[in-house]
């Protein structure tokens, strides 16, 4: 504990922000999830904008701009449109078509593919003339609708000097179109591809949709926290202006005739409850909430008690109880009482929001591992439009040489239908090759982990909090309101006696106007003490608090000059001067008990002596356990004494020799710096203004849920459970994220290094390299979306 820094008053989430605004846009050419990624990443590189949000089947972008900030609607479109893709802001209420259009693709697409299948597969008709102009023309319709958005993405990144999967996808396509055509019009003998050139398209597009569908699962938690809020609420509004108590109706005449004022006092008019839209609430509008209703926005209770179900916004499953003063936050239950309570907070400036707010960013955001399949994507197409380019030569130019080394791997594979030309050749490896797996590696997996984070309370800043959480080695707590309850008692107090004056009214003026956690046991204590005091409390001038020390004014006692009086930690008082021998004995009895001595002096001579207790918390020492399990090393840090950090560390189960006693606040950062220095990877985790260099020096910064604002600009991960027992839980789905990032790009390099020889050499068909595409993406989601159903094991 000690005097080791002043918390602020507690609040869920960030400071309080004005609303910021929200822009639309219609975007074009967004074929999968990767392009959805692409749109983000653009529109992020403008200054202002705060978040965005892309919704890839209804093809719309939500620019969310910082409030303060120019929105440059422009400069969004124009970085848009510079990434290959076409954008133009639209009505938010304007209908989303394109989930149409994307259903229609589907049901063209694999109706057509399969008519084409049936035909071939199982009547036997592909050697028919007619047959071979009806798949012209039904393949030609494939190739003009539901390729449209492919052909019309490819020309777009061609453009911007770039190129994707559409990229791919279209030559593929097109090489197997394009040599059916010639070979029908030609009268050229042979099997024609009318069916794999549509059977890529569609296949693709259903992989895509099916993708899409699978990763909204990733997305859960996020869209349950946006309905949280009802949209209308029970407002308290008055009917007409109450007059003043004992008032008397105005005089009043009809037709000439004078009536006199009614006898007796007017009654106030009561209040009356009326829904209204949530967002015509404003700050101090009173709110009427009954049993079963949502709180829609923050604010604090005025009149009722009830218990209040917050598990959604903080993970926490038992219910809060709730009375007058108490605070309440936007998308919690009210359970069994009916309260009124006044709007504090609106909008965006709403606990609610700005989870959302940071959960939309840890989702959009990007980890330093993500680079590696970044640098590789971008020269990946060129690369594999130059290797289907050499193969089709190959087999068209060398079919021979080509043919025999096709055989001998064959002995070792197996036996595969070889096709007439090197042009499907080239277009099997052109659809075989997927750069989508590869940049759905990293955003997949931290898009799961933030919103598996969220579902438990846990706020991660953005995925590269997340990649350093996973690396790990070294945990530091902080004792007070950490490892610690945060709710110190004064046990028992000390008086010598020899003493002379009211040490009880003196520490306690001297203490009140402190916000520190001992200050208030203190001021607490000497007010409800038995002990006499005056009518009138002391008067303190020149009051100030010493940093990581204690408090300091000065006071007349009696008809003596001013004198200096300290309340604070023992070892404070003793570099003063004071004189603590008489004490000893008391003090030595309550540290071996883990208590904080605070006392009080008046210049040289001790007045009094305070024993502060703040209990461990009840899962502090699994916390601890779970770590040490996890391979993690553990330290105390507090400004406290020794004896009472080594009991709190006993009790915890931390390393006596990890402990770190009487630290001043700017001596913790230099502490988690020394650590750094012997090689370790370092997370702190604490509650308080004073641990705010400390979190920013560490690797990782983990702030508790009354961590004070500036801790938690400081923090990395913030824990919105008041217990610290989601502190394993994430490092763990930090380390199990990394691990799903890691596998989802082996097998992303494992799928291209194995599918574009087999499709180079002629041993997988378009077909089938059209449909495993869509598998390999589907792999690195599937594989992300376990990060959902993790928990404890984690």
């Amino acid at each position: 504990m000690g005097f080791d820094g002043w918390p602020g008053p507690w609040h869920p989430v960030f400071v309080k922000e004005a609303p910021s605004a929200t822009t639309e846009l219609q975007v074009s050419g967004m074929t999968c999830n990767n392009c959805a990624r692409k749109v983000t990443e653009a529109a992020q590189t403008v200054p202002g904008v705060s978040s965005v949000s892309v919704d890839l089947q209804a093809a719309r972008a939500s620019v969310r701009w910082n409030a303060a900030a120019e929105q440059n609607v422009g400069a969004v479109l124009a970085a848009i449109t510079q990434a290959g893709y076409a954008a133009k802001a639209v009505n938010p209420a304007a209908g989303e078509s394109r989930q149409h259009r994307w259903n229609w693709n589907l049901i063209v697409g694999l109706g057509v593919t399969g008519l084409l299948m049936i035909g071939e597969w199982i009547l036997n008709l592909s050697l028919m003339v007619w047959f071979q102009w009806t798949a012209l023309v039904l393949g030609g319709l494939v190739q003009v609708y539901c390729g449209a958005r492919f052909y019309s993405g490819a020309w777009r990144q061609l453009k911007a000097g770039q190129s994707n999967m559409d990229t791919l996808v279209a030559l593929g396509s097109t090489t197997a179109f394009g040599y059916s055509v010639w070979a029908l019009l030609s009268g050229a003998d042979g099997h024609v591809y009318f069916m794999e050139a549509a059977a890529i398209i569609s296949l693709i597009t259903f992989g895509h949709w099916l993708e899409a569908r699978v990763s909204d699962q990733a997305g859960n938690a996020l869209k349950s926290l946006l309905n949280l809020a009802p949209p209308v609420a029970r407002k308290l509004v008055s009917a007409t202006p109450a007059p003043a108590a004992g008032a008397r109706p105005p005089s009043f005449s009809l037709r000439g005739l004078k009536f006199a004022d009614a006898p007796g006092p007017v009654k106030p008019v009561p209040a009356k409850e009326r829904e209204v839209p949530v967002a015509q609430l404003e700050v101090a509008d009173r709110v009427v909430l009954r049993p079963g209703d949502r709180v829609p926005v923050d604010g604090l209770v005025v009149e009722g008690e009830s218990a209040v179900d917050e598990a959604m916004l903080t993970g926490e499953s038992v219910p809060v109880d709730k009375k007058a003063g108490s605070e309440l936050f936007a998308g919690t239950v009210n359970l069994n009482g009916r309260l009124v309570m006044r709007v504090t907070a609106t909008g965006e400036g709403t606990a609610l929001a700005h989870i959302v707010a940071a959960v939309r960013r840890a989702q959009t955001s990007r980890a330093d591992i993500q680079r590696l399949g970044d640098r590789i994507s971008s020269v990946f197409v060129p690369v594999i439009v130059a290797v289907a380019l050499a193969a089709g030569l190959w087999w068209g130019l060398a079919p021979a040489s080509a043919r025999a080394v096709h055989e001998f791997l064959a002995q070792f594979l197996w036996t595969s239908h070889l096709p007439a030309t090197g042009f499907i050749i080239a277009a099997a490896v052109l659809i075989v090759a997927c750069p989508c797996a590869m940049g759905l590696a990293t955003p997949a997996a931290i898009m799961a982990a933030a919103n598996a984070a969220a579902r438990r309370g846990i706020l991660i800043r953005d995925g590269v909090a997340l990649e350093k959480a996973g690396t790990i080695t070294m945990v530091v707590f902080d004792k007070t309101g950490t490892l610690t309850a945060g709710q110190p008692e004064v046990a028992r107090a000390w008086q010598p006696s020899a003493n002379v004056g009211p040490a009880m009214s003196l520490a306690g003026a001297l203490a009140r106007n402190s916000a520190h956690p001992v200050s208030r046991a203190v001021a607490a204590y000497c007010q409800t003490t038995g002990a006499a005091q005056p009518a009138e409390p002391p008067a303190v001038t020149e009051w100030r608090e010493v940093r990581g020390n204690g408090l300091e004014g000065k006071t007349a006692m009696g008809n003596e000059p001013p004198a200096t009086l300290r309340l604070g930690s023992l070892r404070w008082l003793r570099e003063t001067g004071v004189n603590l021998a008489a004490g000893e004995p008391f003090a030595a009895e309550w540290l071996a008990q883990g208590s904080t001595l605070v006392g009080l002096a008046a210049e040289k001579e001790l007045l009094a002596l305070f024993a502060v207790r703040d209990a461990v918390k009840p899962h502090a020492a699994d916390v601890v356990s779970r770590l040490q399990q996890q391979q993690l090393k553990t330290y105390l840090v507090t400004g406290d004494n020794a004896q009472t950090a080594a009991v709190v560390a006993q009790q915890t189960g931390i390393p006596a020799e990890h402990v770190f006693a009487e630290v001043r606040p700017e001596q913790k950062a230099e502490l988690v710096k020394k650590l750094q220095s012997q090689g370790g990877r370092v997370a702190f985790v604490g509650d308080g203004i004073n641990d705010a260099p400390a979190l920013a020096q560490a690797d990782l910064g983990i702030a508790v849920s009354r961590a004070s604002d500036v801790a938690r600009e400081a923090a990395d991960i913030i824990l919105l459970k008041s217990e610290i027992e989601a502190v394993p839980e994430a490092l763990g789905l930090a380390r199990q994220t990394l691990r799903v990032i890691k596998q989802n790009l082996f097998w992303a390099f494992f799928y291209n290094a194995l599918g574009v020889p087999l499709a180079a050499l002629g041993f997988i068909s378009p077909i089938f390299c059209a449909a495993a595409m869509g598998v390999s993406d589907l792999i690195v989601i599937g594989n992300a979306l376990r990060l959902l159903r993790g928990g404890r094991r984690w």
